[in-house]
């Protein structure tokens, strides 16, 4: 049995923000039936990452308002160490989803000028970095606001001087940033951090000209030692210095995709935590992040270990019917 003094602390930070979902299929314009929850890439992982066995903190702003308490309380909830910055002069975000289609999510986000976009340095408390075993950044803080990214950046230095591994999720959103603008951004955290995540247009965009394959070389000849490639239900791929090891996808009935990659990203650092193998590695990731899409939510459905074993061993091949 994991005891407390067992797990692992994982860190991370960025905005989690109060999510709208309507609960049936078509646009929010007629939609009448509406669900409150929060979502947020990194609050995500972190939710992930506890249900898998890990000790994780979660640091981030919110509004002084209903949907700040809100984000606060699910997020403890879920047994995450969360530490809210309290806003008092900005709202706490918001993003909308709704399904056009039952094979489609649109969502809108509401999150200029928020609380959570006005992460600064001094947020970061003195230690809480230090203490960790693993820093985990998304793109997503490098493109939200400037001190926001100067934010990360400080983080990444404080956790290189003390020996802490950093992990990096692409996780480039077009609504935030245009490719030209977002690129240079999102490669100079790519090239100091020590695992790397993201899909092929992901990884493309580091390197304009590039494809997957080359991005990858160009990422390991820098500080990354790893660099995973996440491919859906055609599975994933590692990339390191010496080797590739490529795992198989699941085929599952999907209900939504939004937060998938964070339980991938999840299952990918809960593996390497406890001192699994590469290839089993991805074999967790992919079987979280196939879980995720099965149900509505960015992460209510992240497995417990227990649970990966069940859909581990409740199929003979990679492909459920």
């Amino acid at each position: 049995m994991t005891t407390v003094s067992d797990r692992r602390r994982v860190a991370t930070l960025g905005e989690t923000m109060a999510l709208v979902r309507s609960r049936d299929i078509g646009s929010l314009r007629h939609a009448s039936d509406l669900a409150l929850g929060i979502g947020g890439a990194e609050s995500n992982v972190a939710i992930a990452l506890r249900r898998l066995g890990l000790d994780v903190t979660w640091l981030g702003r919110v509004g002084d308002d209903s949907l700040g308490e809100r984000v606060v309380r699910e997020i403890r909830a879920e047994g995450v160490d969360a530490r809210a910055v309290v806003d008092a002069d900005a709202p706490t975000g918001l993003m909308l989803k709704e399904r056009p289609t039952p094979a489609s999510t649109r969502v809108l986000y509401y999150r200029a000028g928020s609380a959570g976009s006005r992460l600064s340095a001094c947020d970061l408390p003195d230690g809480w970095i230090e203490q960790a075993d693993l820093l985990h950044l998304t793109g997503i803080t490098a493109l939200i606001s400037e001190s926001a990214r100067e934010t990360l950046s400080v983080a990444i230095d404080r956790a290189r001087a003390a020996g802490v591994v950093v992990t990096f999720d692409i996780n480039y959103r077009s609504s935030l940033a245009s490719p030209a603008v977002a690129g240079p951004w999102l490669r100079d955290v790519a090239e100091r951090a020590d695992i790397v995540f993201g899909g092929t247009e992901e990884l493309e965009l580091l390197y304009p000209g590039t494809d997957a394959a080359a991005a990858c070389e160009r990422l390991l000849a820098h500080r990354p030692a790893e660099v995973v490639l996440k491919r859906g239900a055609d599975g994933a791929t590692a990339v390191l210095a010496t080797r590739t090891v490529e795992a198989p996808g699941f085929v599952v009935d999907v209900v939504d995709t939004v937060g998938a990659g964070d339980a991938f990203v999840a299952g990918y650092l809960s593996g390497l935590l406890d001192g699994s193998e590469v290839a089993a590695r991805l074999h967790r990731a992919n079987v979280c992040g196939a879980m995720l899409c099965m149900t509505p939510g960015d992460w209510e459905s992240s497995p417990t270990l227990r649970e990966v074993r069940q859909f581990t061993a409740g199929i003979g091949d990679p492909v459920l019917r």
